[in-house]
C-alpha cells in the first residue's frame, strides 16, 4: 500500500499564499475607495461582473467543459449567493461604518466558524473539542473588539461588525454546500459558475435597491472596482485552487490570518486608518482560536516537550 505524501508549504506555495493574502486583503482596501461613490450592493455587482470575462478566458484556455445539467447550475446559483452575493454585500455594507482593517480582522473568524458548521453538517468532518474551543475563542475575540457597550447601547458600528460575522457564516455554509453539491466539478468551473450565479442574483437586487449603476465614476474608484474584480476575485480564485492542489486545505487556511496584516497595512498607509488596542488584542485572541482549530502548532509544541 502506497502512502500518500503529505502536502507541505514549499517556497513557491508560500509566495502564492502571501500573494493570495495580499489580493484578498486588498479587497477591503479597494472596497473602502469604491464606497466613496458607489453603494455596497452595486460594488458587489461590479466585483463579480468584471471578474467573469477573466475567468471565462481561463476556463476556455484550459478547455474545461461547461456542465449542461440544470441541477449543477442550480447549485451554482446557491453557491453564488452563499460565497459571493451575501458575504460581499454584507462586508461592503459593514465597511460603511467601520474601518477596512477592522473588517478584515472580523473576517478572520471564517476558518473557525467554517470548521464548526462543517462539523455539524458533514459526517466526514466531525465536530471536535478543538473546533468548539477555537470557535469560542473566535467569538471571544469578536466580543473584545465590540466591547461591553454592544450589549447595552445601539451603535451602527456594532451592527456593521455583526454584518461581517454574517458574511463569515455565509462563507462557512458555502464551504459545506460546495463539498456536497459541487464536489464532482472542476474547481475553476465552480468559480466561474458561481460568478454567473451571483451576477444573476445581484442584477435584480441592485436595480431594485440602488437603481441602474452610475458609470460616471472617478478614475480612482474605477481602478478600485477593476482591481477588486481582476485581482481580489479572478486572480484570487486561480491562486486559491493552485495552492489547494500544491499545499492542501490545511495550509491554505493559513491565509485567514495573513489577510488582516495586508488590509490593515493598506488602510494605514493610504487611507489614514488607525487600529485601536482592542482591535489588536481581539485579533490576537482570534488568531489563538485559529491555532486551536488548526491544531498543528499545539501538536508541534507537545511533540517538542515530550522529546
Amino acid at each position: 500500500m502506497t502512502k500518500t505524501p503529505s502536502l507541505t508549504l514549499d517556497l513557491n506555495s508560500t509566495i502564492m499564499l502571501l500573494l493570495l493574502a495580499a489580493v484578498w486583503g486588498g479587497s477591503f482596501f479597494f472596497g473602502e475607495i469604491a464606497l466613496r461613490e458607489v453603494p455596497p450592493l452595486t460594488i458587489t455587482l461590479h466585483r463579480v461582473i468584471w471578474a467573469l470575462p477573466i475567468l471565462a478566458l481561463i476556463v476556455l484556455f484550459k478547455r474545461i467543459s461547461v456542465p449542461r445539467s440544470p441541477k449543477v447550475w442550480g447549485a451554482y446559483l446557491v453557491m453564488g449567493a452563499l460565497n459571493n452575493a451575501i458575504p460581499f454585500s454584507l462586508i461592503f455594507w459593514g465597511q460603511t461604518q467601520i474601518e477596512s482593517g477592522l473588517a478584515s480582522i472580523l473576517n478572520g473568524t471564517t476558518a473557525m466558524f467554517a470548521a464548526v458548521v462543517a462539523g455539524l453538517l458533514l459526517r466526514d468532518e466531525p465536530l471536535t473539542a478543538k473546533k468548539i474551543i477555537g470557535a469560542v475563542l473566535g467569538i471571544a475575540g469578536v466580543a473584545f473588539i465590540m466591547g461591553p457597550s454592544a450589549l447595552t447601547d445601539f451603535n451602527p458600528s456594532n451592527l456593521a461588525q455583526l454584518a461581517i460575522l454574517g458574511a463569515t457564516l455565509s462563507y462557512a455554509f458555502a464551504g459545506v454546500w460546495g463539498k456536497t453539491a459541487l464536489a464532482g466539478q472542476p474547481p475553476l468551473m465552480n468559480a466561474f459558475g458561481m460568478l454567473i450565479g451571483s451576477i444573476l442574483l445581484m442584477i435584480p437586487i441592485v436595480l431594485v435597491f440602488d437603481g441602474p449603476p452610475n458609470l460616471e465614476l472617478s478614475a480612482s474608484v474605477w481602478g478600485a472596482l477593476i482591481g477588486m474584480a481582476a485581482l481580489s476575485t479572478a486572480l484570487a480564485y486561480v491562486l486559491y485552487f493552485a495552492i489547494l492542489v500544491r499545499a492542501g486545505a490545511a495550509n491554505l487556511l493559513l491565509v485567514t490570518l495573513l489577510i488582516p496584516p495586508f488590509a490593515i497595512g493598506l488602510g494605514v498607509l493610504f487611507l489614514g486608518e488607525k487600529m485601536g488596542l482592542e482591535a489588536w488584542i481581539g485579533f490576537t485572541i482570534i488568531g489563538l482560536g485559529f491555532a486551536v482549530t488548526d491544531g498543528r502548532l499545539f501538536s508541534f509544541f507537545f511533540r517538542k516537550t515530550s522529546t
